[in-house]
């Protein structure tokens, strides 16, 4: 029987692997926003030069929110893969980010919740920007659900500081 156990334990052990596909899909996506963000810089161009401020206000907020959802996918995948995968062995590089190996569950979880809030935020400016283009009824929904992830972000931290307290 102990020879059974050990090889289930061996087998659920190696079964965090079967994330890594997980993480390699979100390595690609990091790869589509790159041509969404490209496609949007060279539509920018023109209005840069014929639009008006508002327009290249919403364009550039718009290349802000690309790479933001950029950067949250990158934190995601170095931050899952350590935690849950296998360490990432950049030996002595000196571009390694400080915060690689450092960040917990409870941390990712903080980060995640902070990148939603600001792409939440940098949406409803582009909104506020083009106020003209939306009903009050669509413009309340937007602030609605801001105020929605800023409240949960600010319960996620205050439900992350109580259980810290408590080890």
């Amino acid at each position: 029987m102990q020879h059974f156990e050990h090889f289930l334990e061996r087998f659920i052990f190696a079964s965090r692997w079967l994330l890594a596909p997980f993480y390699i899909g979100l390595v690609l996506a990091i790869g589509l926003l790159l041509a969404k963000f490209v496609k949007e810089f060279f539509h920018l161009l023109p209005v840069v030069v014929h639009g008006d401020g508002g327009d290249v206000m919403v364009g550039v907020l718009t290349l802000v929110d690309v790479a933001l959802v950029a950067n949250l996918l990158l934190i995601i995948v170095f931050a899952g893969y350590e935690n849950f995968v296998s360490k990432i062995n950049t030996g002595d590089s000196e571009d390694r980010p400080d915060w690689m190996g450092h960040v917990s569950f409870s941390d990712l979880k903080i980060k995640v919740i902070g990148s939603i809030v600001a792409i939440s935020g940098i949406e409803l400016l582009k909104a506020f920007v083009n106020v003209e283009a939306y009903t009050t009824e669509q413009l309340a929904w937007k602030v609605g659900l801001h105020m929605a992830f800023v409240v949960s972000g600010v319960l996620f931290a205050v439900m992350d500081r109580l259980s810290y307290k408590n080890h």
